[in-house]
């Protein structure tokens, strides 16, 4: 099995690439062990001390590092663990990956809802998706768009340089109704 590592913006976090699928379809994010009980794959890598958090997408596994943890002796052990969940033949997730909470939608809003979502999926997601994470729909009121981090682009420092900068501005350009973008927890 051949993985590839790549950097991403976040210098707390690693993005692999193993040559297999990881995930069939959506995402899963694990900040902690003790989240890990449905991810076979989380688990092993969350047994490799350093660890504070695991973000699986569908070709990809993001790790953040715990704080005053060095990438060097870190990563080897991290390929090992993920070769070593791929040998065993177990899924990532033993449970179906579940979706995030319900939006924040009014049903006077849902056109444009719509629209946000159409663009925050075919733009926005995959260009996340290539630093190693993802960003995930959460409420639209009043001209307010709420949006969920995961992966590397959670903790990043210039996330919200993205936020601001990349998904309100393109999102203001093409829906005049949206006025702002914000990061929920």
């Amino acid at each position: 099995m051949f993985i590839q590592t790549e950097s991403t913006p976040n210098p707390e976090t690693l993005k692999f690439l193993p040559d297999q699928a990881v995930l069939d379809r959506g995402t899963a994010s694990f900040s902690h062990p003790d989240e890990a009980d449905r991810s076979p794959l989380a688990g092993r890598i969350f047994a490799v001390e350093g660890v504070a958090g695991v973000f699986l997408g569908r070709d990809f596994i993001t790790v953040t590092r715990a704080p005053d943890t060095d990438w060097q002796p870190l990563k080897p052990l991290l390929l090992a663990a993920i070769m070593q969940h791929y040998a065993s033949g177990e899924p990532a997730v033993s449970a179906p990956v579940e979706p995030g909470a319900a939006a924040d939608v009014r049903p006077e809003d849902a056109e444009v809802v719509a629209e946000i979502r159409d663009l925050i999926d075919t733009r926005v997601r995959p260009a996340v998706a290539g630093h190693g994470g993802d960003i995930v729909f959460h409420g639209y009121r009043d001209g307010v768009v709420m949006l969920e981090l995961h992966g590397a682009c959670s903790g990043c420092p210039s996330s919200m340089t993205t936020l601001k900068m990349g998904v309100e501005n393109m999102l203001r350009h093409y829906i005049p109704a949206v006025q702002e973008v914000r990061e929920v927890a």
